[in-house]
């Protein structure tokens, strides 16, 4: 276990963070009345959001353990969120406890909460980066203290795309995307989620202006638009599909009785 690194950073509870809002919808505390207001705001046009939070949090835990079947051992997770248990590197650590990971996140409050995330077991190891996602240089340096990026990393970005705009003079998130994917050694696994206009189009279009009205930039992606973030890798079956219905278990399938939950998911291993 080593410390995280920090950066100089200032806490604005003036604007809601999506670490925040997502914390909210998970049922946690450290979100500020400007993150419940927008949380509450969207739930009111998408009582779809609960449900996808809770699923996406489920759909890491899956494909982190696939990955981590697999024989991955180290794990680069962007946009980590206030840690809510199991985390990342508990479900990883569960199958192979010499697995390594970086979390890393931009909001101080994360920052705050970062040595929740550094109870690695003895044989592993854990860190956090206080960077953007939009910044990596600053991340592949730093995560490369704990990571061997000559080996196969999987690197996790769950529902953090639908954050970044595509806009080559902007967050160019293809782009960015292109620039993690190449650093990782062959056999890496890439785990994605994003939140798709295509399985609920008027919820979703009334999240997005909530969203956008607040200040936070929102990028639903239809079908193909998410699987483009694929591009050059060998997707593992069952492919890109709704986030319940990736490998899913006793729970998912039921979470898919109650309504749909409007949010692609896709794991792909690089060749």
């Amino acid at each position: 276990m080593t410390g995280p690194e920090t950066a100089p950073t200032i806490l604005d509870t003036t604007r809601p963070h999506p670490a925040r809002v997502y914390d909210w919808w998970l049922g946690g505390k450290d979100n500020y009345p400007v993150d419940e207001e927008l949380a509450r705001r969207i739930l009111a046009s998408d009582g779809a959001v609960v449900r996808g939070a809770r699923a996406n949090r489920r759909f890491m835990h899956r494909a982190v353990r696939t990955a981590a079947e697999a024989g991955i051992r180290q794990f680069l997770d962007i946009g980590t969120g206030i840690p809510t248990e199991p985390n990342l590197h508990q479900v990883a650590q569960e199958v192979a406890p010499d697995a390594r990971v970086v979390y890393v996140d931009n909001d101080p409050i994360v920052l705050r909460h970062a040595q929740a995330l550094l109870h690695s077991t003895a044989e592993g190891a854990t860190n956090y980066v206080h960077a953007d996602v939009r910044d990596p240089d600053t991340i592949l340096r730093l995560a490369a203290e704990t990571l061997d990026f000559s080996r196969p990393v999987a690197l996790s970005l769950v529902a953090l795309t639908h954050y970044l705009g595509e806009d080559p003079d902007g967050d160019d998130v293809y782009g960015l995307l292109e620039r993690y994917v190449a650093e990782l050694a062959p056999g890496s696994y890439v785990i994605l989620s994003q939140v798709t206009p295509d399985l609920s189009p008027e919820a979703i279009g009334k999240a997005a202006e909530a969203f956008r009205a607040s200040g936070t930039p929102f990028h639903p992606r239809s079908l193909p638009e998410f699987s483009r973030f694929f591009a050059g890798l060998e997707l593992l079956g069952p492919g890109v599909i709704p986030v319940t219905g990736w490998r899913p278990e006793p729970i998912d399938v039921e979470a898919q009785t109650e309504g749909v939950v409007p949010v692609y998911a896709g794991v792909a291993r690089k060749p």
